[in-house]
Formats: C-alpha cells, sequence, structure tokens
C-alpha cells in the first residue's frame, strides 16, 4: 500500500501530458494483477488498458541527469561479455517480449505497470514472479523505438536508480541491424554470441535478479493490440 501512495506522489509529478493524468492511471492501480506460471516460464498478464502509450512520453519527462545512451555496439558487448552488474530491460508489452526480444533481457512493461520500480521488494516479487533489481545494478532500458524507454528511464531515476541506461534505437534498431533475439539466436561465434558461448556462471549473473532465466522462455503471446512506441 506504501509503495502504491508514493507512486502517486511520483508518477503525476513527471506524467504531465493531459492523456497521461487520465482516470485510467488510477483505475490501473487498483486493478488486480493476474500472473500467470507456466511449467516454462512466469508471464505478467495485465488485466487493465491504459493509454499511456496515446502520450508524447519524451517531453512529459523533465530530469536534472541524464541517461546513458548505448548504441546498437553497446548492448552487443553487453551479450557477448556478460556482467552482473548490468541489467537489460525490454519496457514493451508482455506480448511484445514473447514474440522476440533482446537475448537475457527481463520484461517490465512500463505502459500497464508503470509503478513497478517504485514497488517494494515484496510487492515487486508477488506481481512478477522474480526479484526486483537492486538499486546499485546498472538498468538499460528499451522497448520497440524508444519513446516507452525514454519514459522508463525517468521513473527508474524517480524510484532511485543512478546507473540508468538508455538503447534509443531500440528493438527497431536491433531487428534492423541484424541482431540476435530469444526466438532467432545468434549462429555458433555469431554477432552477440557470448565469448565461448553461455557458461554456467553467465547464467548465474543474470538469474541473481530473475531465477526464471534458467529455464527457456515459453511460448505464450497476447496477440491483442498492436504498439508503435
Amino acid at each position: 500500500m506504501a509503495a502504491s501512495k508514493r507512486m502517486f506522489q511520483l508518477v503525476p509529478r513527471v506524467l504531465s501530458a493531459p492523456a497521461v493524468q487520465s482516470s485510467a492511471l488510477r483505475q490501473c492501480a487498483r486493478t488486480p494483477i493476474a500472473s500467470i506460471t507456466t511449467g516454462r516460464s512466469h508471464v505478467v498478464k495485465p488485466v487493465c488498458s491504459v493509454a499511456l502509450q496515446q502520450s508524447r512520453w519524451h517531453s512529459a519527462f523533465p530530469s536534472n541527469k541524464k541517461s546513458k545512451v548505448y548504441q546498437f555496439e553497446d548492448v552487443i558487448s553487453i551479450l557477448e561479455t556478460p556482467a552482473n552488474s548490468t541489467l537489460l530491460i525490454d519496457v514493451r508489452e508482455p506480448h511484445e517480449f514473447e514474440a522476440n526480444t533482446i537475448p537475457t533481457s527481463l520484461n517490465i512493461p512500463v505502459t500497464t505497470q508503470p509503478d513497478a520500480l517504485l514497488l517494494s521488494e515484496e510487492d515487486f516479487l508477488d506481481r512478477f514472479g522474480w526479484v526486483k533489481p537492486p538499486l546499485h545494478k546498472e538498468v538499460v532500458f528499451f522497448c520497440k523505438a524508444g519513446v516507452r524507454s525514454s519514459a522508463a528511464a525517468q521513473l527508474a531515476k524517480q524510484a532511485g536508480y543512478e546507473n540508468v541506461g538508455e538503447y534509443r534505437g531500440s528493438w527497431l534498431d536491433w531487428e534492423r541491424r541484424g541482431g540476435p533475439g530469444t526466438r532467432s539466436p545468434p549462429s555458433p561465434g555469431g554477432m552477440g554470441e557470448p565469448s565461448g558461448g553461455i557458461k554456467e556462471h553467465d547464467i548465474e549473473a543474470i538469474s541473481d535478479v530473475d531465477p526464471n532465466l534458467k529455464k527457456t522462455p515459453a511460448s505464450q503471446s497476447n496477440k491483442s493490440g498492436e504498439y508503435e512506441m
């Protein structure tokens, strides 16, 4: 409950666009979240619809501290030399994430879960099924075209994260440049393949945040709705 109160103290200050200040955000916060745990992964399925994606988020989030900007090559480097200090976070909706995403990334859908990083560790675990990223971790956000990820970066700063990055080219740039995906993995020794292949300690480095990454992602997908951002 404390986390919900904090959300309404912080989010309205940065979500100043009229479309975002609608009652839809309050309704979403009151609506239960349906979590679906399959035999192969844990998927958060939102049961409310918020029109946040209709706003122009780039202009709605003033910030005193700029995010670190990541380019395609920087993200490739994260994949090829895994480390437990940096997390890739896909802020698209679950059906977009399940369709294909950058390998090792976690899913926090900012459109329907804008309060995610403001939650307590316990509430975050209950909602998403994996451990909330600690504040000292570097979190690098991406989405489809860089708009939602920019919003997520500002919310992360509001939540206390100091090492915040944005891959502004996001999935469109990644796909256009031939980056590997969870549904289109790299060939052995190809671009984005960890040096020497994926080793157990590489998996452990990420799974200290998301234990479910030791499992193969499920093919569950919500086909309703398309997002251009």
